[in-house]
């Protein structure tokens, strides 16, 4: 898990990273602005992931589409927003490294003057669109906005969904995102990493040739964080073009790298990482009473939620299942897990690992590892350092955490259920707001 690396901070505040590896002519450019929806004010949502269209529609001096060069280059491109960062990364042979860079140094110092009205407009219009499709349009798809709202109190910004409220994002301005390009698309909230067949000299050199004259931006505003807690638990339901009803057991947990985050994402593991988990045999091998269920610790730069998620199967009820998954974490907090279920957990998530590194480019790949752990904890090598956090646990730690966290009192409960079918629900539910 060392990865060699060189790093420096240019004088306008950009953080470089330079990997090499010469196995393939080819190298990742991949750059991340740690900006996300919880930069986003209420009212004002949706503008981190809009921006992420707007990137890719063209800068001063390149006033068209952002991929038609690097593809007849023979790269490849994409970016990504979450409520914590934005990235974009590119994979080119090495022969179009300066291509990229160019290209991403244009729109990071000079998008503004071709952020047209019509772009904008147009831009928000797919946005709109995107939200239909993979939120309204979808089964189970508005569950997230049920849920977050419920585990967060007003004013939190983890309360609404990066995709953004579409009232929201009808009622942006062109000088709104202006302004929010301003303040956070500039050299000193960005993190460039350069890995693959390159130098790191070379590309240190290249790093401060392109994006070394753009000026440093302003202070980049802290998060508010409310301090306050809704009143949990609470016990949600939505009627949903579905055929089956699915439940949803969530909870606030610690944030990316704090005390028990670790823990709560091998226990995710020892739940249903598998086949072989004990909600996998209990719920949809043994039993039979649904038709998948997955757990997961989606950690984040402020906090995390361990989510619980299970479709009943035909003839079966929400309520058989939320009784046997409270049973479930009744036994891992009474008993801790066997240490062959730590280890075999301990090896699912060292194998991801291992094939996260498999590649220089895209998401996940070294490039991408090397800044997000640059951006959250300020050292691009803290590969090592991270799975150690796994490979210390002991079992008891997971019953630990199961104590603390994910109790009955502390939980948002969502049924999601067929149009109609109210009494599908866990009783003395509360219809959720998911306009």
């Amino acid at each position: 898990m060392d990865i060699a690396y060189e790093a420096c901070t240019l004088d306008n505040g950009l953080d470089v990273i330079v990997h090499s590896d010469h196995t393939c002519p080819i190298v990742a450019i991949n750059i991340w602005y740690h900006v996300g929806s919880k930069n986003e004010l209420p009212g004002h949502t949706g503008f981190a992931h809009l921006f992420e269209h707007l990137m890719f529609e063209g800068s001063e001096h390149h006033n068209r589409v952002f991929f038609h060069p690097l593809e007849a280059a023979g790269g490849q491109l994409n970016g990504s927003t979450n409520a914590d960062r934005t990235n974009y990364w590119e994979v080119v042979p090495t022969s179009a490294v300066d291509l990229a860079l160019w290209m991403e140094s244009d729109r990071m110092g000079f998008l503004l003057p071709a952020l047209t009205g019509d772009r904008f407009e147009t831009q928000r219009l797919v946005v709109l669109n995107e939200r239909r499709q993979n939120y309204e349009n979808r089964p189970y798809g508005l569950a997230p906005m049920a849920l977050m709202p419920a585990l967060f109190p007003v004013g939190h910004p983890y309360r609404w969904t990066t995709i953004g409220d579409p009232e929201d994002l009808r009622a942006g301005r062109l000088d709104d995102a202006h302004d929010f390009f301003r303040t956070y698309y500039h050299p000193g909230n960005a993190s460039l990493t350069l890995a693959g067949d390159i130098d790191c000299t070379q590309g240190l050199e290249l790093a401060d040739r392109y994006f070394g004259e753009i000026q440093a931006g302003p202070t980049v505003p802290p998060v508010d964080i409310s301090d306050s807690r809704p009143n949990l638990p609470v016990r949600l339901m939505f009627e949903d073009e579905v055929e089956l009803p699915r439940l949803y057991l969530v909870w606030r947990t610690p944030r990316l790298f704090g005390l028990g985050d670790a823990e709560l994402d091998l226990l995710a593991t020892v739940l249903a990482g598998g086949k072989s988990s004990r909600l996998y045999r209990e719920l949809v091998h043994d039993r039979q009473v649904a038709t998948d269920v997955t757990v997961a610790q989606a950690s984040r730069e402020v906090a995390g939620t361990f989510s619980i998620v299970a479709t009943a199967a035909p003839g079966h009820s929400l309520r058989e299942i939320e009784a046997l998954i409270s049973d479930q974490l009744a036994q891992v907090s009474g008993e801790a897990p066997s240490a062959d279920e730590l280890t075999r957990a301990q090896a699912m998530i060292e194998t991801d690992f291992a094939y996260r590194l498999q590649t220089v480019g895209g998401f996940g790949g070294r490039s991408d590892q090397l800044n997000a752990y640059n951006v959250f904890v300020g050292d691009p090598g803290y590969f090592a350092s991270d799975l150690n956090r796994y490979l210390t646990i002991e079992p008891s730690d997971l019953s630990a955490v199961c104590q603390r966290f994910l109790t009955d009192e502390c939980r948002v409960e969502l049924s999601i259920i067929p149009a109609g079918q109210h009494s599908l629900a866990l009783l003395d539910s509360v219809l959720a707001d998911v306009s």
